[in-house]
């Protein structure tokens, strides 16, 4: 009996070896697949992509005809209220995994497990810059107003509406980054195999901008923009 068991524990931890090896090779086949951005008309419009080391936002300005986000996300939504920023930024992942992890140090196994297994809801987050730097970790790239709309939709369509307005998340010392953030009710559900940075790279491509063709991690989508 003791024999059947560890035999079915070395299967059991083999199999689970091999789904993760799968996995990333995957992600680093497919990420390195890249789709091509659509061409460009007068790409006057400023969008940053800017990632925390795992985590990738799109940046764009807070005020510009064909969006103004402060009407949208007002800064009152955020701790600070702080409306002179010049930038803000969009993220969607996990709602458990956002609010409930303010800190690497935060996560814990089952806000872990349900993220992954798309057991929770999503969130957007939204934070303000009053100015970025180019790095390897914050691309620039211009748009065009026709593809600058796209990538508006994009954006919207992470957001979950109530009356045809974003529904912010009850602000708590514990689920907010800084004085400049914000989070709303998001739309679809995360896990393996849609991260926060698949959102990203799937907003750039129904924008017709540069991405890949799938990728988990951040580095998929940057290795676009070098």
């Amino acid at each position: 009996m003791l024999k059947r068991l560890l035999r079915l524990l070395l299967r059991s931890i083999l199999v689970v070896v091999a789904l993760v090896l799968l996995y990333l090779g995957m992600a680093f086949m497919l990420s390195r697949i890249p789709v091509a951005g659509e061409g460009q008309v007068q790409a006057e419009i400023p969008v940053y992509l800017l990632s925390n080391g795992v985590h990738t936002d799109i940046v764009v300005p807070v005020h510009h005809p064909l969006a103004d986000w402060e009407r949208f996300v007002p800064a009152s939504h955020s701790r600070g209220g702080d409306s002179t920023a010049q930038w803000v930024a969009f993220g969607w992942g996990d709602k458990g995994f956002y609010l409930e992890t303010p800190t690497w140090n935060d996560l814990t196994a089952r806000t872990a497990f349900r993220a992954a297994f798309a057991l929770g809801g999503s969130a957007m987050h939204v934070t303000r810059h009053q100015q970025l730097e180019e790095g390897p970790d914050c691309k620039r790239f211009l748009m065009d107003e026709t593809h600058y709309q796209r990538l508006v939709q994009g954006i919207e369509a992470g957001f979950r509406k109530g009356s045809d307005r974003p529904l912010p998340i009850l602000i708590r010392t514990d689920a907010v980054y800084g004085t400049t953030d914000a989070f709303y009710e998001g739309t679809g559900r995360y896990n393996l195999f849609h991260t926060c940075n698949t959102w990203t790279n799937n907003v750039l491509k129904s924008a017709g901008q540069k991405a890949c063709l799938w990728t988990p991690f951040d580095t998929g989508i940057l290795r676009q923009y070098e």
